[in-house]
């Protein structure tokens, strides 16, 4: 209490440096993960460093230690980013510039030099982020900034802090169909509209190798992967698998893509062909500076992803020409009854039944028993017995199996009994070629859940997946998942093994088991909502709406006359409206219709007819019969002084201006009109 009763006393100076220096904090910290550990470090030391000279009354350090620390930003700087050019290295000096020019804060002018940087600070958040939560949290800051702005204006006193909010809350507003407008309509003409995804930064994602433990690890992000709505019916849960990266070569711990040795014409063939009608859907696939498109299995067309080139391997999985790095939006078509693969052996199959020398020999003791006790077994049925022994061998599915050592299918097949879907798949393709059958991992995603709010199929990073192809003659390559034998439900339900959840999210759970389900839901749904409408707001949704007002052919010149011809014909109109209220209802009469209804709020009772006097009298009165007047001041009869004062002024404004010029005549009416907003009117007294 003693430490708020302080704050609310602070000298207006201190509070107003205090104020500003919170909101630059705000404006920085979403960006301390993208910038260096030293600039962030720096920024928050200058900013406290100015926070306590504010709250001491300490002079500020002189132009030498300015200087020096801006020399030592400039080294760091190229030492972080090797440059003092380009995005990276911008945003960390222009963040070290915000934070030093604090620091010489002597007059209105550094003031307003602050404003402006702490105003360009804010948009390079969005360089790194423009997720819903970023703009948010920037809009927050951008009425911080403009708070701090008004507050700047503000005469000499002690202005409210709320008064300059609310001013700046009510100019954002006036603001934001002018936002709308240009976002609408401002032509998005690359380059100088978006900025490219950053390429180097590490996202979770599917990788290009499967090293065991590694999915499990994946597992545990529950962010969203990739959104889909469905144009019809939603496939079955057990029929939701989207293909990811094949895997066919072991070195003995890690699974990577087959670098077949044979020449091209005797490599493994790859037909396709599809059954039944198909499935369309559109997918929202978050960037992840990877290449894979994990599509519906099977899809035989190529998407249209605007801006790249995709293509399909021999395996059926589709990628991009290089990796995506922002939210992409596209649409496919899929079919969940396919084959694929040729039916009769080939050369080429012998890729699939490779085993690295020296790894799980008990897993190839296994294989040779197999083949004794049912000599003669085709692959079908030995696949089958496999299956079977994942089923009553007491094999459990499960996030954290531990760490596995050099031979993981014989840990898997004889010591832990336990693994995830890696584990699983990964020993269950080594004992397929051990018993000489074609085989391979596939990774990718499995199911997903619905969204309630808005209908979209969300899938997650932990919906991340590993299963097996086996090659069975006549039939091509078969889909097995084996981690469906060990756990039915995670492939044909919507139970997932997750992590341990937060605090916040268990305290929620206590409360209210379904609220923390709901509340993820509506979130989750908004942001699909931002992706969609403001996102994905490309140059061709533009023109798409220039068609529906009746452009037969629109070009992006044809945004700008749009744009400009609504630009003049609103600003024709307000200047219209401004003049007929003008004419309409004279500035004094306006004042004075305030006044009354500021003062019927304290509860006087006032005739429509009362002049400024009658209403000082009143409020006289009015003050002396309760004794006391109602208001947040610390000192109310200067305010009531105050009031009685301006209440005169205004009606001698009325009566007595003939005799000064027009210009003094429109100064005084402004004055006026500030006092009406600073004065402290009364509040209705409790009964």
């Amino acid at each position: 209490m003693k430490l708020l009763h302080r704050l609310q006393h602070l000298p207006r100076d201190t509070r107003d440096t205090l104020f500003l220096l919170a909101v630059i904090a705000w404006i920085i910290l979403p960006q301390t993960g993208h910038l260096p550990l030293w600039c962030s470090a720096m920024a928050g030391l200058v900013l406290l460093w100015r926070g306590w000279i504010a709250l001491r009354g300490r002079p500020l350090p002189s132009r030498w230690w300015l200087l020096l620390l801006l020399m030592l930003a400039c080294g760091a700087t190229f030492y972080s980013h090797h440059t003092l050019m380009g995005r990276d290295a911008g945003v960390s000096f222009i963040v070290v510039l915000l934070s030093l020019k604090t620091l010489e804060m002597r007059a209105r002018r550094d003031a307003f030099v602050v404003f402006f940087l702490g105003f360009f600070t804010l948009l390079s958040n969005f360089f790194f982020s423009q997720r819903l939560l970023t703009a948010i949290a920037m809009v927050i800051g951008l009425l911080g900034l403009l708070t701090a702005l008004v507050n700047q204006h503000l005469p000499v006193g002690r202005p409210s802090l709320l008064l300059a909010a609310r001013t700046a809350g009510w100019m954002a507003l006036l603001g934001a169909p002018i936002m709308v407008l240009l976002f609408v309509l401002f032509p998005r003409v690359a380059p100088l509209w978006g900025l490219p995804g950053d390429a180097m930064l590490a996202r979770s994602g599917l990788s290009g190798s499967m090293e065991v433990g590694t999915i499990a690890s994946l597992a545990q992000d529950s962010s969203v992967a990739m959104r889909i709505r469905f144009e019809e019916a939603v496939p079955k849960q057990s029929d939701l698998y989207f293909r990811g990266p094949v895997l066919s070569s072991f070195d003995g711990r890690e699974w990577k893509p087959l670098r077949s040795t044979f020449p091209p014409r005797l490599r493994l063939s790859s037909e396709l062909e599809v059954r039944g009608e198909p499935i369309r859907y559109e997918v929202t696939l978050e960037g992840n500076n990877r290449p894979w498109l994990p599509l519906l299995d099977a899809t035989p067309i190529a998407p249209a992803l605007k801006g790249y080139t995709v293509h399909i391997s021999p395996e059926l999985q589709w990628s991009a020409e290089r990796p995506i790095g922002e939210l992409v939006r596209f649409q496919a078509q899929g079919y969940t009854r396919f084959r694929h693969g040729p039916l009769a052996k080939e050369l080429g199959l012998q890729d699939s039944v490779a085993l690295p020398a020296g790894y799980n020999p008990r897993t190839l003791e296994l294989a040779l028993e197999l083949h004794r006790e049912h000599a003669g077994a085709d692959a079908p049925t030995l696949v089958a017995l496999v299956l079977d022994k994942l089923r009553t061998g007491g094999y459990t599915y499960t996030l954290e199996p531990g760490v596995f050592g050099a031979n993981t299918a014989d840990e898997f097949w004889f010591d832990r009994k336990q693994g995830f879907c890696e584990h699983i798949a990964s020993s269950f393709v080594l004992l397929m070629r051990a018993l000489d059958i074609p085989a391979r991992v596939v990774t990718g995603y499995q199911g997903g859940e619905i969204n309630p709010v808005d209908g979209f199929w969300t899938v997650r990073q932990s919906d991340a997946h590993a299963w097996a192809e086996v090659w069975l003659a006549g039939q091509g390559w078969v889909r097995v998942d084996p981690t469906a034998a060990v756990a039915p439900e995670r492939t044909g339900g919507l139970q997932r093994l997750l992590p341990a959840r937060g605090a916040i999210a268990q305290a929620l759970g206590a409360m209210s088991p379904g609220f923390e389900i709901h509340l993820r839901a509506f979130w989750e749904a908004s942001n699909n909502r931002w992706n969609q409408w403001v996102l994905d707001y490309s140059q061709a949704r533009q023109l798409q709406l220039l068609r529906a007002i009746g452009f037969d052919s629109p070009r992006w010149e044809d945004l700008s006359t749009t744009l400009l011809a609504i630009i003049v014909l609103v600003s024709l109109l307000g200047a219209a409206w401004a003049q007929w209220e003008h004419r309409r209802q004279d500035p004094w009469l306006r004042l004075l219709h305030a006044a009354r209804r500021k003062l019927q709020r304290a509860g006087l009772v006032l005739p429509a007819s009362a002049a400024p006097r009658q209403m000082a009298q009143a409020l006289q009165a009015h003050a002396q019969a309760a004794g006391r007047v109602g208001t947040a001041s610390s000192d109310p009869a200067r305010d009531l002084e105050r009031i009685h004062d301006w209440l005169l002024r205004l009606e001698a404004w009325r009566y007595a201006a003939h005799g000064t010029s027009q210009a003094e005549h429109r100064r005084a009416l402004g004055t006026l009109r500030r006092q009406l907003r600073q004065i402290r009117w009364p509040q209705r007294s409790n009964p």
